[in-house]
């Protein structure tokens, strides 16, 4: 028996199968050994998320933190917050805002973000107004700053601070690389 033959004869006894393929816009296709490929209707790769998520979570007296959705006028008259810290997504707000370019990646680098953004939200619990800070989901940037700041001007330990943050908003979850850097800092030394 040649090869070939062989081959075919192992392929005649392979269980069929099928794949589902993923677009990066979520579309989803369905491929099968007889090369035939088939839209799904109506399925994402991921979840689909509609609900707005603009409850801000009160670390501390006067500091909040959420997503880009606490920024909304409503949301802010509500809470009564007077600042806002956007980290790498710039909002229109009707309050004192200062937006600090910072991409959520692994390898950037905090200090240059944290000698800006800490002076800022220190000068606004001083003066008991309360300050927002936000980026995009407020799950990754929030949280490094926010941590930051508990370390710098609470003098908390790395641990300590993100256990405070991750009691008040259990989606938090700065970057491998803000962890790491975090983690070296000493308390009150930050910037």
């Amino acid at each position: 028996m040649s090869f070939l033959a062989q081959l075919q004869n192992q392929k005649s006894k392979l269980k069929e199968t099928e794949t589902v393929v993923t677009k990066v816009d979520g579309q989803r296709y369905v491929e099968k050994a007889s090369n035939i490929t088939s839209i799904c209707p109506n399925t994402y790769g991921f979840v689909v998320d509609t609900k707005p998520d603009n409850i801000p979570a009160k670390i501390t007296e006067f500091l909040y933190i959420g997503s880009q959705d606490c920024t909304l006028t409503n949301v802010l008259e509500n809470y009564k917050i007077k600042h806002v810290l956007s980290l790498g997504i710039n909002v229109n707000t009707s309050v004192d805002n200062k937006f600090i370019n910072c991409l959520d990646l692994p390898e950037t680098g905090i200090s240059d973000i944290l000698n800006e953004s800490l002076p800022f939200i220190h000068a606004a619990v001083e003066a008991k107004e309360n300050v927002l800070v936000h980026c995009n989901a407020g799950v990754s940037r929030t949280s490094m700053v926010t941590i930051a700041y508990l370390m710098h001007y609470e003098r908390l330990s790395y641990e300590d601070a993100f256990n405070l943050v991750k009691s008040k908003r259990p989606a938090i979850h700065p970057n491998d690389g803000f962890r790491k850097q975090l983690k070296v800092m000493k308390p009150g030394e930050l910037i």
